[in-house]
């Protein structure tokens, strides 16, 4: 039974408002002024709220990654991305992976036995509640659930113990690199922002973990949002987004690199193709802007149609390529949970879209999408908004590369950068969040 009281229509109003009221203004700049992610804010509570201040956001609206904002959809209007508004049926099926998730299932249960009973109550939900869509990548979105940064260090260990059961050796490592250079940007900002630190991510769970019963968890923050779902021995661990600004910076005498696998397996795709293949893989009606993504936080119910090369037009070291970059991608879902996920894919690689905007370059900016009936991954190199000399001051909008500065003064903050990178794994046509496996599973066995 979860513990979570339910949210009161002026508890929804305050979540969701500055990202409704930035909306309803227009653009990165109306953004920026109701996001309370300003460089100095020195506020206390666990979830803070918007104030009129600015600084990071994380992204723009939408389909970017801002958030839900207008477009959030309730847990019982889900459809998942399609790409005409139809779902295609009879994808998934309630099945034995053989992969057991015992591991996962003993970590979740020790830090929820580690909470105390209010924080239990803070963080546990229906395994249906409409809490799993209400995530964003904004640093200054007023989440539920339990904050690492509030836990004891006994309990934060339960937590990663958890997320490293969960995740692989390098999903955990680039979790926890994104958590490090969100601290080094609240650091290069000012500090005192608490928003923009390794604590200010926080973990909600619906459902109880259970070996049999359908549960899961989301672990969210700034650049990083898990959504995770368990019935039996099978799992689902999208959407995923992760994203980081800057993406490589030295913090607390670490060196910190992200996103390079992902730049990289995006590039040895594109680099394989033939001449006539690019020219039906790279776009000649879209350009390279600030923001590309369209499957962000809030386009739960995106209608996205095909675009690119398909797989049936490659060759077999071609296909191979493309399973390659799909695998960085899954390959932070746990080892052998993620070969599952791989074989699901592999079915349908003949049918996985590959599609490019930008230039080529090693150091170029560019966006990418690997998008079939069961996948759909964008990469985004982003325009700065608070890192580097071309992120601009909101108040002036001159450029700046210094502590306190940061946020854009135009429509995005100077020419887009591989120093700021939003990536995103789902599963289209229903099974994000697991939703689809979940109704199998209640429609056959409840």
């Amino acid at each position: 039974m979860h513990g979570h009281a339910p949210r009161t229509p002026e508890a929804e109003r305050s979540r969701r408002w500055f990202l409704n009221r930035a909306l309803l203004l227009g653009g990165v700049a109306a953004v920026a002024t109701m996001t309370g992610c300003a460089a100095g804010d020195t506020t206390t509570s666990p979830t803070a709220t918007a104030t009129a201040t600015g600084g990071p956001t994380g992204g723009p609206p939408g389909g970017g990654g801002m958030g839900p904002g207008a477009s959030e959809v309730k847990y019982k209007d889900f459809v998942g991305v399609t790409t005409d508004g139809k779902v295609v049926e009879d994808l998934y099926a309630v099945h034995s992976t053989g992969v057991s998730t015992a591991a996962i299932v003993k970590a979740a249960q020790a830090f929820l036995a580690g909470l105390s009973a209010e924080q239990r109550g803070e963080t546990l939900f229906d395994v249906r509640a409409d809490e799993w869509l209400a995530w964003s990548n904004v640093d200054g979105y007023d989440r539920e659930g339990v904050r690492m940064g509030d836990l004891t260090e006994a309990q934060r260990e339960l937590g990663y113990a958890l997320l490293g059961a969960a995740l692989s050796a390098d999903g955990l490592t680039q979790s926890r690199n994104i958590m490090k250079l969100n601290a080094f940007l609240g650091d290069y900002n000012g500090g005192g922002k608490q928003t923009l630190t390794e604590g200010h991510y926080f973990f909600t769970f619906m459902g109880t973990p259970s070996a049999t019963d359908p549960w899961g968890f989301q672990y969210e923050g700034h650049h990083l949002a898990i959504n995770y779902f368990v019935l039996g021995d099978q799992v689902v661990m999208t959407p995923t987004f992760m994203g980081s600004e800057p993406t490589s910076a030295t913090y607390q005498g670490e060196q910190i690199t992200t996103f390079q696998k992902e730049t990289r397996a995006g590039l040895a795709m594109l680099r394989a193709l033939t001449g006539e293949q690019r020219a039906k893989a790279v776009s000649t009606s879209e350009q390279k802007s600030g923001v590309n993504m369209k499957a962000g936080a809030g386009a739960d119910n995106l209608e996205l149609p095909y675009q690119g090369l398909p797989g049936s037009e490659m060759t077999a070291e071609q296909r191979q390529k493309l399973l390659d970059l799909v695998g960085v991608y899954v390959g932070y879902l746990d080892d052998a949970h993620a070969e599952v996920r791989m074989k699901e894919v592999r079915e349908h690689v003949a049918k996985t879209y590959f599609y490019w905007i930008g230039e080529s370059g090693d150091d170029s900016a560019f966006y990418y999408r690997v998008h079939s009936p069961v996948v759909l991954i964008e990469y985004d190199a982003q325009s700065p908004l608070a890192y580097g000399e071309k992120a601009v001051t909101r108040q002036s909008g001159t450029p700046t590369g210094s502590p306190g500065g940061g946020m854009p003064g135009g429509p995005m903050g100077g020419d887009p950068t591989q120093q700021h990178i939003h990536t995103i794994i789902r599963t289209p046509n229903g099974n994000d969040y697991g939703v689809d496996l979940l109704k199998l599973h209640l429609a056959t066995d409840h």
